[in-house]
């Protein structure tokens, strides 16, 4: 991916307080997902597939927001991915590798693609109740994923950790990044659907399995976290 310039913001930068909901499942062709992932990674072998959709309402909840020109701003963002191999967290979560990345801010794109992740535009509405939720993303202004989610009132519970994300600018080596979260996750959670709507999107690739598989998943009305977090070459002590 080539260089896109003009971001003056300095890793790492702030999210405060987003709404989230993060699913990862196994799909209904792994080989095509494995495909996806460059040489030197190694998927998972059942080619499992993460997905996060994700909102930001207000400027303020990120650590850029005084910036004149380049704040992220409110904005909303789907991307996916797949889950590697080998290169787990402390905690035993997987790395992972983008593929497809979609975010309303134009600032948020050139920061993101910059640093090898292959950002463009989307948008993403997240419909929430007292007892459910209702993720669609749109590319193009053509709703193309939507997930229901059932949650229920119970007492939120919090959760702490590191997601780590690989990305590779410019033809280069691969970069770790590490993102710190902290988080409260709804109760009662059960996925009820996942479904991609347009089968000639690019995404459609990733869609899941029949019956629809969830290997893991949440919704967090209120999660904070580092973007991107600590970085450095895939390897190397800050990125190991």
């Amino acid at each position: 991916m080539s260089q896109v310039a003009g971001s003056a913001l300095h890793a790492p930068q702030l999210i405060a307080n987003c709404q989230m909901l993060y699913l990862v499942w196994l799909p209904a062709d792994p080989e095509k997902v494995k495909a996806l992932v460059p040489a030197g990674l190694t998927p998972k072998a059942s080619g499992e597939v993460f997905m996060n959709q994700y909102l930001v309402a207000d400027p303020g909840q990120t650590s850029n927001a005084a910036e004149d020109t380049d704040s992220f701003g409110a904005y909303s963002l789907t991307y996916l991915g797949a889950d590697l191999d080998g290169l787990d967290t402390e905690a035993g979560t997987p790395a992972r590798w983008w593929t497809h990345y979609f975010n309303s801010s134009e600032p948020m794109i050139r920061y993101a693609a910059e640093r090898g992740v292959p950002a463009s535009h989307g948008e993403t509405t997240l419909e929430v109740t007292a007892t459910s939720v209702v993720a669609t993303t749109m590319l193009d202004g053509v709703p193309t994923i939507r997930t229901t989610v059932r949650i229920d009132e119970s007492p939120l519970t919090r959760a702490t950790g590191q997601l780590r994300y690989i990305t590779r600018a410019d033809g280069g080596g691969f970069t770790s990044g590490r993102y710190p979260f902290v988080m409260d996750t709804a109760g009662g959670f059960a996925v009820e659907s996942l479904e991609f709507l347009d089968p000639d999107s690019p995404i459609y690739d990733l869609r899941p399995a029949d019956p629809l598989t969830v290997t893991f998943g949440f919704y967090s009305p209120d999660i904070t976290f580092c973007y991107p977090g600590g970085e450095g070459p895939l390897g190397s002590f800050h990125g190991n």
